[in-house]
């Protein structure tokens, strides 16, 4: 019995160890590497919409769109193109047909061409005012002092002719809406230039802060009173009425000196209003 024993056979059993996570493997990372590349290409469709023109994007538009003449017919061959050469002249003729169907209307891109080129003019038109306009530097002393008064920019809304007090120079006499003489000149300058253009006009006044111990606080009527005496002068010195479009007092709601009460606060815009 003892040597039955000794001749049995040694049975050895190894457990299997699954490393990773048994059945949860690395697929997932694969889907969410999908949809993050996704991710991006939406966002990245998004910021070109927005960054292109409409211009542009018909540019595209006809870029991708088929210009491939492809027969609906059948006969002769069941191949790609069912017996017909694309090249015929029948064939180049029908597709474009069906190209000119699918494009645009030529009187659109017409009126598209013909308002890009328009917006591009009242741009130039826009800068040639504002160099002429700050031009007058150093033809004479009063004029260098005049100037000192008076800043310009362009903008989504137009070009921005602004006049503003210094301090220890007013622009308007004291708490009232009398334009003083160095505000007279550069209106003056403004409506005989402003003949350059044909834009529309808005004219907005500014104050600086008042003392909140007043029981009644005039911005607002002095500030409007301030943009009807500008506008009085403008057409004094040649604008045509129709011209202006508004007048708007901001009372002291605007301050762009750190302090509301600082004399740059003080100040006059004149815009000559975009077309487009």
């Amino acid at each position: 019995m003892a040597e039955s024993g000794q001749n049995r056979p040694l049975i050895v059993k190894r457990k299997k160890v699954i490393e990773g996570g048994g059945h949860h493997g690395g697929a997932w990372k694969v889907a969410y590497a999908d949809f993050v590349t996704a991710m991006m290409a939406f966002f990245l469709l998004l910021w070109l919409v927005n960054v292109t023109t409409e211009e542009q994007r018909l540019g595209i538009a006809q870029y991708f769109a088929p210009a491939v003449p492809l027969s609906q017919s059948t006969g002769g061959s069941d191949g790609m193109f069912g017996g017909d050469n694309m090249m015929a002249p029948e064939n180049l003729m029908a597709g474009g047909a069906e190209a000119a169907s699918e494009t645009p209307k030529p009187e659109a891109t017409a009126e598209m061409i013909a308002s890009a080129a328009d917006r591009a003019a009242e741009q130039a038109a826009l800068d040639s005012l504002a160099d002429a306009l700050l031009g007058r530097s150093g033809e004479s002393e009063r004029m260098d002092e005049l100037l000192q008064h008076v800043v310009t920019r362009l903008t989504d809304e137009g070009l921005i002719v602004e006049i503003f007090a210094r301090p220890g120079a007013p622009i308007f006499d004291g708490a009232g809406s009398e334009p003083l003489p160095v505000l007279r000149e550069i209106l003056g300058l403004a409506a005989e230039l402003s003949r350059m253009v044909t834009n529309e006009v808005g004219i907005d006044a500014y104050l600086p802060a008042r003392s909140v111990l007043l029981t009644e606080n005039p911005v607002w009527d002095l500030s409007a009173a301030r943009a009807d005496s500008v506008r009085r002068l403008l057409e004094e010195g040649g604008l045509a009425p129709e011209r202006v479009q508004r007048l708007t007092g901001h009372g002291d709601r605007s301050p762009l000196a750190e302090d509301p009460a600082a004399p740059r606060n003080d100040r006059i815009e004149i815009i000559f209003l975009r077309r487009h």
